[in-house]
Formats: structure tokens, C-alpha cells, sequence
């Protein structure tokens, strides 16, 4: 299938030409038509899978024919998400879409002066990107009002989750309009975010890019069993290995990010650890020196990942293994994008060989030992 066979408007598929987007993923073809239509939607799609386009795209579309009209801009799509890495993204994701349409956007986080985002809102939006933190604050203020708002998603719920922010998303709902559509997406659907999907969502259309299938074909995973003290030892010979990739190491910890940037270090490697306790501007840093290859390894928590967006990556490291066996897919997922070879290395303790079997469960894929 292509993007016009979805009925895409011209002005879009334009912009999707110019970035080199000829079909779209599984979670595309499924979910655009859907959101087309005005339905709500549940969505269940690790990032990678293009779920962004899946809301934006739709979104856009409808936004561009009611702009036809010349009325004031208000907001009339709100697009929440976890981090502010993840809202910047989608951003630039709204900004490459729109480009040839009349829909302005404006993206709204906390950890930075506000000045500048309340000036974009001051000059009239019809889609605002935020984090719950300074969402709430400017709605307090006075700066945002959601009483136009037709269209909400809800972006990696099951970060939401982990971050603290259900009870924030559940104060938010009563000052949003009832009559709505909500597109709603998750990478996992523990009990919590089931209970806060239905909730939300009227008679919705479920759409999913399932876990266990989404480890591509491109992607070679290699199973090392070593002891937590000696993965120090066995990570600083990989990377001296493998010299010339890029290579984004997973953390379970913000504590073991900064720990093995500290190890690294001392063996002479460059890195740079990535994590929610870091500054906006040192996190934007961080990002920005990996993306254009001048830090080569990345030392990642999971959430912080999130914000990653890095087509040719060709090296994963799993330092530690996740507690939950879908984020594994998700890691693995970084690499082996866009049709692309990408390989993945995974690290197991003893301690974490339960882990390691639900993983292989869910996967459906036996890895045996590697050796260097």
C-alpha cells in the first residue's frame, strides 16, 4: 500500500515525497484511516513503529480543510507526551508534515524559560505538543485554553505511567471538551493504563503492531552470560571492536548511565550518559553530539531513549537487562530501522537469567551464548 491509496491530501504527501516517504508502516495503514474518519483509537506501538504520522498526519489533514474557512487560530489539537525529548520530536515530526498546509503548531516543556512558548501561543496555534508539568502551568496562568480542542492524544501512556503523570492526565480531562476525538497510544497495556483507556476512549478502534513481531528480521541479536563485575570488562572490548559504529548502550539506572560514562572514560572512549536527571540544555547537548556522530556512544535509561530518533544506528547494547520483556523489544527496535542491518547485544547475569527467559517467551526466539 502507499500514502495516496489512504487518501492522503495532496499538500501532505508532498511533504512526505520531499522526506522520502513513499509507503507507510503497518501502525500507518491501519491507524490513518481510522483517525480519518473521526473514530477514536487504541493504539498499541513501541516507538520506531512510525505512530507519530499514524496521529499527526490525520490530524494535519483535518486541521488544513477547516483552515480553509480563515477563522482565528485556536488550539484544536493537544498531543500530550512524557519527556520533553519525546515532545520535541513530535514537533519536528507536525513541523515536517505541515509544511505545505496552513496548520501552525507549537511545542510547550518544562526545564527552559517559558517566554518563548507563551509567545508562540500569544501569536494563535492549532496544534499545541506539551508535557503534562507545563501544560498544567500554563493553563494556570491563563496562557492556554483547551475549550476548542477536537482532537487529543495521548502519546506512550505506559511512560506516563512510570513518570507519575496518570494523576495529572486525570485532572486534565474534565477541561477538555467531551465532544473529542481521542487517539490513545501505548507501547504495553499493564492494568492501570487499561483502566485510563477505557475511561477515555468511545467505542474505540484498536489497532496494534504486535510486540513479539516487531524485533525486524534485520536486526541480529547476540546473548552474552556474564557476571554484573565483569560486563565493565566485556563492554569496553566490544567498543574497541567496534571502533567505527555509533552505539547506544542501555542503562536500567540513571545511577549505572553515569557509572559506565565514568568507566568508559577512564578506558579512553568517548561517551555521554542520558537520563532524566540532566538539564534540559545538557540533555539537548547530549542528543544533538550523538546525532551528528560526535559522541559515539550513548550511554541511555530507557525513558530517556525515548527521544532518540537516529535512522542509522547500527549498534544496541543491553549493559542491563529491562524488568518488563517488551521494552527489550523496544531497545532492540533502535537499530535495524528503515530496512537497514542493525545488531543487538544483550548482556545476562545470573541474576537476571528469569528476565532473560521471558524475553526469549515473548520473542519467540532462542539466542544461544556469543563469545568475543
Amino acid at each position: 500500500m502507499t500514502f495516496q491509496e489512504l487518501n492522503i491530501s495532496r499538500n501532505i504527501l508532498q511533504a512526505l515525497a520531499e522526506k522520502g516517504y513513499a509507503n507507510p508502516t503497518p501502525i500507518q495503514e491501519k491507524a490513518i484511516p481510522v483517525a480519518l474518519r473521526g473514530k477514536d483509537l487504541l493504539g498499541t506501538a513501541r516507538t520506531g513503529t512510525g505512530k507519530t504520522a499514524a496521529f499527526a498526519i490525520p490530524i494535519i489533514q483535518q486541521l488544513d480543510n477547516e483552515r480553509a474557512t480563515g477563522r482565528p487560530r485556536q488550539i484544536k489539537a493537544l498531543v500530550l507526551t512524557p519527556t520533553r525529548e519525546l515532545a520535541a520530536q513530535v514537533g519536528d515530526c507536525f513541523r515536517e508534515y505541515a509544511a505545505h498546509t496552513r496548520v501552525r503548531h507549537a511545542v510547550i516543556f518544562g526545564g527552559v524559560k517559558q517566554k518563548a512558548q507563551t509567545d508562540a501561543l500569544a501569536r494563535g496555534v492549532d496544534v499545541l505538543v506539551a508535557t503534562p508539568g507545563r501544560l498544567n502551568d500554563l493553563m494556570n496562568q491563563g496562557f492556554i485554553r483547551l475549550d476548542n480542542v477536537r482532537h487529543f492524544v495521548l502519546d506512550e501512556a505506559d511512560r506516563m505511567l512510570d513518570m507519575g503523570f496518570i494523576a495529572d492526565i486525570k485532572r486534565l480531562l474534565p477541561r477538555l471538551p467531551r465532544e473529542r476525538q481521542t487517539l490513545f497510544f501505548s507501547a504495553t497495556m499493564p492494568p492501570p493504563i487499561a483502566d485510563l483507556a477505557r475511561a477515555m476512549l468511545r467505542d474505540p478502534v484498536k489497532v496494534a503492531a504486535d510486540p513479539a513481531d516487531s524485533v525486524v528480521e534485520t536486526v541480529e541479536q547476540r546473548l552474552y552470560l556474564v557476571e554484573k563485575q565483569q560486563k565493565k570488562d566485556l563492554l569496553i572490548s566490544l567498543l574497541q571492536k567496534e571502533r567505527e559504529k555509533s552505539v547506544l548502550v542501555f542503562s536500567r539506572t540513571k545511577h549505572g548511565a553515569d557509572k559506565i560514562a565514568r568507566v568508559l572514560s577512564r578506558a579512553g572512549i568517548g561517551s555521554e550518559a542520558l537520563h532524566g536527571d540532566k538539564s534540559q540544555n545538557a540533555r539537548e547537548r547530549a542528543l544533538a553530539n550523538f546525532k551528528s556522530g560526535k559522541t559515539r556512544v550513548m550511554i541511555a535509561t530507557d525513558i530517556a531513549a525515548r527521544g532518540i530518533d537516529v535512522i542509522d544506528l547500527p549498534l544496541v547494547i543491553n549493559y542491563d537487562l529491562p524488568d518488563v520483556p517488551e521494552t527489550y523489544v523496544h531497545r532492540v527496535g533502535r537499530t535495524g530501522r528503515a530496512g537497514r542491518a542493525g545488531l543487538a547485544l544483550t548482556f545476562c547475569s545470573s541474576e537476571e537469567t528469569a528476565m532473560m527467559r521471558d524475553i526469549q517467551k515473548l520473542t519467540g526466539k532462542q539466542l544461544s551464548p556469543a563469545t568475543l
